[in-house]
């Protein structure tokens, strides 16, 4: 099977560069594994202590950053190597200060591996959710390295639990210990008879809270809401955005505003929305020049801001669920007591089934259902408090997991 296995990661690579061709995002990856090895000869000597963190994208970055924060205060004299997989979290945190170095993650060849662990060398390495690359761990284990997997979250259909899934159910018994979401990624863990796991929640509940500490204000969006209702659409995508912009359009009322914040930020995009609205729309990129008072549909063309935007919000989309790209982070807005609304597209997503049960966060499935729960949260000032409170107590309760991770490294 590891066989199998290694040949499918060399057909990946040759695949991979032939979509390089025709696709931007896939080609900044491809290139930019070729410079992996010379940022890390130039960041990172022979006698330097290291940790290695490793996510796949910028949402695992954000839900291990308290752990990373933490290892970094109290292994002051180490180096960090950060890895991504994914253009999406490289480009957007390449110049992270938390890191010394922050690379590409090569693809899981025993080539790559041999090369990359000879020049970071790290004394702990820490990996977020599900980003398992066999290669990599046995080397690693060759080696007698520490490795921990946080916030994981596994499913029975995954291929770990199955038959032909040998290479990567023994990559995860290198690591040292596994802390998972949830308490059935732990009773699957322990039908293939790793047992070094521990329940410690989702460490982006930590992420999340410390927002309520920071300082959310933006000017420009007080100047747009004013005294008015709110509504935030975060991490829109097309399938939601239609959604909306017939809600806006069959509902003038001069006292409700939205702020729509796309997860794409490509301009055709954007003005294909923007084209579908008929009332005043103002993107970000225009603000200074705006009457943002006047103004009804605010469209944020930037990136980096959402989670302080979602502290103006009386009510919250979150996209992705409605389409099939996959549901974006609720743990931001509902640790404001926002009530969320989201797609029916949600079943990879633990934290939306909590969410929902806990009784802020409803989940639609056409227009109909959209218009009838916005209309309900709009016009029942009680009960959209009420629910916007059971999401904020949920984040409260649930609290927990960096102590939990580091009471384990003794740190």
């Amino acid at each position: 099977m590891h066989v199998i296995y290694n040949i499918g990661i060399h057909l990946t690579r040759f695949i991979l560069q032939v979509l390089a061709l025709f696709d931007l995002k896939i080609k900044k990856g491809v290139t930019g594994r070729k410079e992996t090895f010379e940022i890390l000869k130039n960041s990172i000597s022979a006698t330097d202590k290291t940790l290695w963190f490793h996510c796949a994208s910028l949402g695992e970055y954000e839900q291990g950053l308290p752990v990373f924060e933490k290892l970094k205060q109290h292994y002051k004299t180490h180096k960090i190597i950060l890895s991504f997989f994914s253009p999406s979290g490289y480009e957007v945190r390449k110049n992270t200060p938390l890191a010394d170095a922050v690379v590409y993650l090569p693809l899981d060849t025993k080539k790559n591996a041999i090369r990359f662990l000879n020049l970071a060398h790290p004394e702990l390495t820490v990996f977020v959710k599900y980003d398992i690359w066999p290669n990599f761990l046995k080397e690693m284990q060759v080696r007698g390295k520490h490795a921990i997997l946080i916030s994981a979250a596994f499913r029975k259909h995954q291929t770990y639990f199955q038959w032909y899934g040998s290479p990567l159910r023994k990559a995860l018994f290198v690591f040292e210990h596994i802390f998972t979401q949830n308490e059935s990624s732990k009773i699957l863990l322990e039908s293939i008879g790793y047992n070094n796991v521990t329940i410690s929640g989702d460490t982006r509940f930590d992420r999340v809270s410390k927002q309520l500490g920071m300082d959310n204000h933006l000017e420009f969006i007080d100047r747009f809401k004013g005294e008015t209702l709110c509504i935030v659409g975060g991490s829109t995508w097309p399938e939601g955005e239609a959604l909306i912009a017939k809600y806006i359009n069959t509902h003038p009322s001069k006292d409700l505003k939205f702020i729509i914040a796309p997860h794409n930020i490509k301009p055709n995009l954007i003005q294909d929305f923007i084209d579908s609205i008929k009332e005043p729309v103002t993107l970000f990129s225009k603000k200074d020049t705006a009457d943002l008072k006047n103004t009804r549909v605010f469209v944020i063309d930037t990136i980096g801001i959402l989670s302080k935007i979602y502290s103006y919000a009386d009510i919250a989309y979150v996209g992705g669920a409605v389409g099939t790209t996959g549901l974006h982070n609720t743990l931001e807005p509902a640790v404001f007591g926002v009530p969320i609304i989201i797609g029916s597209n949600y079943d990879k997503f633990p934290e939306a089934f909590d969410l929902i049960k806990a009784g802020g966060t409803f989940a639609i499935s056409d227009q109909n259902s959209f218009d009838k729960i916005l209309d309900e949260l709009i016009e029942n000032t009680s009960y959209r408090k009420k629910t916007g409170q059971a999401n904020a107590q949920f984040i409260d309760k649930n609290k927990g997991a960096v102590i939990q991770i580091c009471n384990f490294l003794r740190i």
